[in-house]
């Protein structure tokens, strides 16, 4: 009988027994998909926004503002030079940063399995680093910016030496990011492939790293629930998903993931 919401911890169910029950649904899993946040690239020295330890936990900016309001897409027309402050700090504590184990397992689960989808919030850049090529990056990523009044667009490595703001080398207009500010629209096209995937049927859905508060990250744990689909959080926090997925593993990424590879991975036995 498949384990009911929460029943890994409120039956008591140890650490080593839920990673033993995930490793067996990761292994029979066909077709995996990923959701992670800003708690996957904790162990790579980058800091959550929300969570435990995280850059604006239970605090404002120093400019006196929630984060949701200085990274608001409000904000970068009204004030782009404070919106491109913020976003030039995240930049410069990713900067250096290079994918973790969680990372790089995942990236290597792909090779090995039909369909492995990461569908991530994180504009760090690093699941691309490490090898993921199915990646749905719904917020964007730091390292593309546009111009807001053309077509233009460019890559950067970092930040580092771009005025604040920058100014289109084409028309003069401001540039931005390519990301998802808080109170704008998402991607239709990133959307769309997020469908496709759901559409097209997953095995399981692990949730990493992430506090799960938008209904649009919560949304395929909920509704592989509700299809008798295995999911999975990997969190050492609480989230509003903690007390009603298959399974939940209080770990860091970086502890959990190389700890269900090795179960995936068990060592030959050695010939008598």
């Amino acid at each position: 009988m498949r384990a009911g919401p929460g029943r890994d911890f409120a039956a008591g169910m140890t650490t080593l027994a839920a990673l033993d029950a995930v490793a067996a649904c990761m292994v029979r899993a066909q077709r995996l998909l990923f959701i992670t946040g800003a708690g996957i690239s904790a162990d790579s020295g980058l800091p959550t926004y929300r969570g435990i330890g995280g850059l604006y936990h239970d605090r404002l900016t120093a400019d006196g503002l929630c984060i949701e309001e200085a990274l608001s897409g409000a904000t970068m027309a009204a004030r782009p030079e404070l919106a491109w402050k913020h976003l030039a700090e995240i930049e410069a504590r990713c900067r250096g940063a290079q994918p973790n184990a969680a990372h790089r397992l995942i990236a290597a689960l792909e090779q090995e399995k039909p369909m492995v989808c990461v569908l991530t919030q994180n504009v760090d850049g690093l699941h691309r680093a490490a090898g993921s090529r199915n990646l749905i990056e719904l917020h964007g990523t730091l390292h593309r910016l546009r111009c807001t009044a053309c077509h233009h667009g460019r890559t950067v490595a970092d930040y580092a030496g771009l005025q604040i703001p920058p100014e289109c080398p084409l028309c003069g207009a401001l540039m931005r990011p390519d990301v998802v500010l808080f109170g704008e629209s998402l991607p239709l096209r990133s959307l769309a492939r997020l469908e496709a995937v759901l559409g097209e049927g997953v095995d399981i859905v692990l949730a990493v790293g992430t506090s799960s508060v938008f209904p649009y990250i919560s949304a395929p744990v909920l509704r592989a629930l509700q299809c008798g689909i295995p999911t999975v959080e990997i969190n050492p926090g609480e989230t509003a998903l903690s007390a009603v997925v298959t399974h939940r593993l209080r770990l860091r990424a970086a502890e959990a993931l190389p700890e269900l590879w090795r179960r995936m991975h068990p060592p030959e036995p050695a010939e008598g």
